[in-house]
């Protein structure tokens, strides 16, 4: 093995193997996977139950590039908003959002994002790199660890909504996934998992293909090609149409839920017109859901959320017909932890 192997990256019969050429027995193999995945242990010293001698053996074969909290901050709502450093010094934010019900962890998938859209903070940012799927599971395990010493319960739900398009960091966010809810890590349930996507129509056809267990989300935005195109710039190689199709193709293959998001930009598509485009979007694609979401404010966008009435008379529109709508009310707007506010600013 080589001195700069990442430890998680190997799977439970190459550690046996590792502990056989070693001449140690194959449970502690069985011992240091549970130590990595169920107990996310975040460097060989966590590892307890073996040797001071095996620990040190480890640490010279082996690396555990585990991100670390370099901040943390909680709204008046009782958000709490992370921001992670890398083992290579980059920053990255995840968002924890307590309520009644349930509580979420809202995660990135890369280093700054390659998507401009006008709206998001993060689009702003240049994109640095993908994130590893071990960062990414890190991020679930550390905001399920703030749960449990805040909020005294354990994460019911998880977003990938944060910083990064997940679907242009495909295999290292279904690694990730596949960590997170086997019995060998987390256990959560798949179905308690949303990929939220920009759209990228190819990937949604592959996620239907590969037969994925999560719900999606389509970060719709904008109800015609004109008015995507002009707040996100991957409409103009992924229109309405091709998601569309990729949409009914993703749930014909998994059945998951779909839900469309929807961000109210004021005289951008807020008005019934666009009300009337959601509708005829919503008839074509087998969602379950559409968000309204209220915008947050970022620097160096001209966007303002429009007010309370013509919101709820678009909201309207879209219940006279038979759309299931619900207004999603941002949390953590007061820490920058909000929908499109992820932007690594202490």
């Amino acid at each position: 093995m080589s001195a700069v192997t990442n430890i998680r990256t190997l799977s439970l019969p190459e550690l046996k193997e590792y502990f056989e050429s070693i001449g140690d027995k194959k449970f502690r193999a069985i011992q240091t996977y549970e130590w990595i995945w169920k107990k996310s242990a975040t460097s060989f010293d966590d590892m307890s139950n073996l040797s001071k001698e095996l620990r040190i053996k480890l640490a010279a074969h082996f690396t555990l590039p585990a991100i670390t909290t370099d901040t943390t901050q909680i709204s008046g709502d009782g958000t709490l908003k992370s921001r992670f450093k890398t083992f290579d010094g980059h920053f990255i934010e995840g968002v924890l959002i307590p309520t009644e019900k349930r509580n979420t962890a809202c995660v990135s998938s890369q280093i700054g994002c390659s998507l401009t859209c006008s709206f998001c903070a993060t689009g702003k940012m240049e994109r640095k790199r993908n994130l590893n799927f071990d960062e990414i599971y890190d991020q679930v395990a550390q905001l399920n660890q703030q749960s449990e010493k805040v909020y005294n319960k354990k994460l019911s739900n998880i977003v990938f909504m944060g910083m990064g398009e997940p679907l242009l960091n495909y295999a290292n966010v279904l690694q990730a996934i596949d960590k997170i809810t086997s019995h060998e890590g987390l256990g959560m349930s798949p179905k308690r998992i949303t990929v939220s996507t920009a759209g990228v129509a190819k990937m949604i056809k592959k996620l239907g293909d590969d037969k994925v267990k999560f719900n999606l989300a389509l970060s719709l935005h904008a109800a015609s090609d004109k008015k995507r195109d002009t707040i996100m710039p991957i409409n103009e190689s992924n229109n309405i149409e091709a998601l569309i199709e990729a949409l009914n193709y993703f749930y014909e293959h998994t059945k998951n839920d779909i839900t469309l998001e929807y961000i109210l930009l004021k005289d951008v598509n807020d008005s019934i017109e666009d009300a009337e485009d959601l509708v005829k979007i919503y008839r074509k694609v087998p969602t379950h859901l559409v968000n309204v979401i209220e915008y947050n404010p970022i620097e160096g966008a001209a966007f303002i959320k429009p007010d309370e009435d013509t919101t709820q008379l678009f909201t309207d529109h879209l219940v006279k017909h038979r759309v299931n709508v619900r207004v999603r009310r941002s949390r953590g707007k007061d820490i920058d932890a909000a929908c499109g506010q992820l932007a690594n600013k202490g």
